[in-house]
């Protein structure tokens, strides 16, 4: 009796793994012979549309509108699967009639190159102070979004006469400290080293990107993030940046955890001197513990809570967010 039951679980373990094989080998055929991985991305704005070349970061999609002598504004989305310039669209539209206004794809979303490349922090960081130096052509305001802050952050210490002050919209990194050890360090390397050599495995690292950029995921992703309705448009966009040549490779070393910055916090937010101000609400998984402690031991920085957003506030509080934004650079400026 005993070997029967054996024998129809083993049968049973057998079909389970033949099917998940079939299930795995046939989702990778589908993913390149019927999805589109050529998409256009149309974002249609009354704006100048460019592309910079950055000698260590590549090709830079931007987008350019404003006149006017007051401080240029730089616009820097933050980091997901599906990340691009159209998540900081309110803010680009709203300030070009008031002073220059320059937004940006980082490398690897949206517009800009989307080569097999080791994408790094120090390449964001360095796509963000070359763009302001070579580019723009003189000291901006910079507004980054969510875990751009840290790239954002790290550009303004490394060139402090090129950036006038900061903007973040629900930075990162100011969750209670957890103690670890150098030991757990190298063991966290070692593991995002190996999650991310599986997930570049050329022959499923696109089937995989695509199965977590459907229309269904980048919706529900956005729909965490929105009190109210998502924007149709902002779902869209999202879908056609990710269904780009070549635009799994930087959400593939984003998923592995080669791209967050620790220690944030300490290295480089406590140590800024410029003005900076944070806009903080509820996203989901989101701490703010020690904002208060940095906001009392730093009197450059000043903040906005924002009660009834979960992410994307400069969306859904634009009005209001938009004058304190705007109050903030008018006095800088002066």
């Amino acid at each position: 009796m005993d070997k029967k039951v054996s024998k129809c679980g083993g049968w049973t373990a057998l079909g389970v793994f033949t099917a998940l094989t079939a299930a795995k080998a046939g989702w990778i055929l589908y993913s390149k012979r019927y999805i589109d991985h050529h998409a256009k991305l149309n974002l249609i704005l009354n704006a100048e549309h460019h592309t910079y070349h950055s000698p260590t970061a590549g090709a830079i999609n931007y987008y350019f509108n404003g006149q006017g002598d007051r401080t240029p504004l730089l616009l820097v989305h933050g980091l997901h699967l599906y990340a691009g310039l159209y998540d900081v669209l309110p803010v680009f539209e709203a300030f070009g009639s008031s002073r220059p206004v320059y937004a940006i794809d980082l490398p690897g979303f949206g517009g800009s190159e989307k080569s097999d490349r080791p994408y790094r922090p120090s390449m964001y960081q360095e796509a963000i102070s070359d763009f302001i130096k070579n580019q723009i052509g003189q000291p901006a305001h910079v507004l980054a979004l969510g875990n751009s802050s840290a790239f954002a952050s790290m550009a303004a210490l490394g060139e402090p006469d090129w950036v006038r002050s900061l903007v973040l919209i629900n930075p990162r990194s100011f969750e209670m400290p957890r103690p670890t050890t150098l030991n757990a360090q190298i063991f966290r390397e070692r593991v995002q080293n190996l999650l991310l050599s599986y997930l570049k495995v050329p022959l499923w690292s696109l089937p995989i990107y695509d199965l977590l950029a459907s229309r269904t995921r980048i919706n529900a992703f956005y729909h965490k993030r929105f009190s109210y309705s998502v924007p149709g448009e902002l779902v869209d966009l999202a879908y056609t940046s990710a269904h780009q040549a070549g635009a799994h490779f930087a959400p593939m070393v984003l998923l592995s955890g080669k791209l967050k910055v620790d220690n944030v916090r300490e290295k480089y937010y406590e140590k800024l001197t410029l003005p900076v101000f944070v806009v903080y609400d509820n996203e989901e998984g989101i701490s703010f513990d020690m904002l208060p402690q940095l906001l009392n031991e730093k009197t450059n920085w000043k903040t906005f809570h924002s009660r009834n957003t979960r992410g994307m506030p400069h969306f859904e509080r634009s009005g209001e967010l938009f004058r304190q934004f705007d109050l903030f650079w008018k006095k800088l400026d002066q």
